[in-house]
């Protein structure tokens, strides 16, 4: 089985992706398979992204939870 791509991996790589499409210099049908790698890619950081903030918000409304008792 795969190892998941870390973020700044998947990021990483992305950027070179970019790079190399702005430049032109690629071929038609690598620039196709750049572009869905890319694509893939940008989902797998939105989801990176999306289960970070979730895991920052429940740590947020747990330091919530616990700021107001014992304070009475």
């Amino acid at each position: 089985m795969a190892k998941k791509m870390s973020f700044e991996d998947a990021f990483g790589r992305l950027n070179e992706i970019v790079k190399n499409l702005e430049e032109g210099d690629v071929p038609l049908e690598e620039s196709m398979k750049l572009y869905e790698e890319g694509m893939r890619l940008g989902s797998l950081c939105r989801s990176i992204l999306s289960e970070a903030e979730e895991r920052m918000k429940s740590l947020a409304s747990e330091g919530d939870d616990h700021s107001g008792k014992g304070d009475e």
